[in-house]
């Protein structure tokens, strides 16, 4: 199976966000990628609530989830749009951060809100409260397709360990992890932790990224910049695929047999045993 992990450098911008990843995924299809993944924050990359409140809408009116279900229709592509910010309906207006998996028909195959929120303080000068913005999901999920079982997740989520042997150990073979890394804890933590993921798992780890510096020309915010490094690791634990720092596509082609091979050879997720807490 060809997947095609899509770096792209969003702004606050969605119109010209959906040109650019429109492009990237055009090019992805015509290197015969069958499964295609964006990174989170495919629609918009914005600091300013009062932004994103005038641009996130629910996700039956959102362009972008429109123009890429077209895409992934005419294409005959699974397509994994990595996040999308859109309407929760929640009484105190916050958003939900959601993955959309999206099948060869243009349907929506599964939903996935972000579990974990990035509320850190990196340094002195960076800050971030994506749970004053973005409400928290509470359900796990997979996702069924020809080439195997799916479980997603988003960013920060990387970190919790837990959510990925959930998921592996409910069926899932793929992870999908698109991000917007912090380019300070992306070049200590992104590799790492992917890879670690995928030897816990024995999973294929498929993770599209955010990269470069992200202005803010409509809102008039100070931007951030990502790591970027695109990644495809296998459930060996190598780096089969990495994407730099330029926007771009990065191909690579999954032997899926290659997980029953790294199960077998050290079998861990049937090894769990109950223990009491400290």
């Amino acid at each position: 199976m060809r997947a095609a992990l899509v770096q792209m450098t969003s702004t606050d911008d969605p119109a010209a966000n959906l040109g650019q990843v429109s492009k990237l995924v055009d090019s992805a299809i015509a290197g015969g990628a069958q499964f295609v993944l964006t990174p989170e924050c495919t629609n918009m990359l914005s600091s300013n609530r009062a932004h994103q409140s005038a641009h996130i809408v629910a996700e039956g009116d959102d362009p972008t989830l429109a123009a890429l279900r077209g895409q992934a229709q005419s294409g005959g592509i699974w397509l994994l749009i990595g996040s999308i910010g859109v309407q929760s309906g929640d009484a105190d207006g916050r958003f939900a951060n959601r993955s959309f998996l999206i099948a060869p028909d243009g349907e929506i195959a599964a939903r996935y809100d972000k579990i974990h929120m990035f509320d850190v303080n990196v340094s002195q000068t960076e800050v971030y409260r994506e749970s004053a913005a973005y409400r928290p999901g509470d359900q796990a999920i997979i996702a069924q397709t020809p080439f195997g079982t799916v479980g997603m997740t988003v960013c920060y989520d990387l970190r919790f360990g837990h959510l990925h042997r959930a998921l592996a150990q409910a069926g899932a073979q793929i992870l999908t992890v698109p991000a917007a890394f912090n380019h300070i804890t992306g070049a200590a933590h992104w590799q790492v932790l992917l890879r670690a993921r995928a030897i816990e798992t024995g999973c294929f780890v498929l993770a599209p990224a955010q990269t470069g510096f992200h202005p803010e020309p409509l809102s008039g915010g100070k931007g951030r910049h990502t790591f970027g490094h695109s990644l495809a690791v296998a459930p060996w634990g190598e780096v089969l695929a990495d994407g730099g720092t330029d926007i771009g596509v990065t191909f690579v082609d999954l032997d899926m047999a290659e997980v029953a091979r790294a199960r077998a050879r050290i079998p861990s997720l049937t090894h769990d045993r109950a223990f009491t807490k400290p």
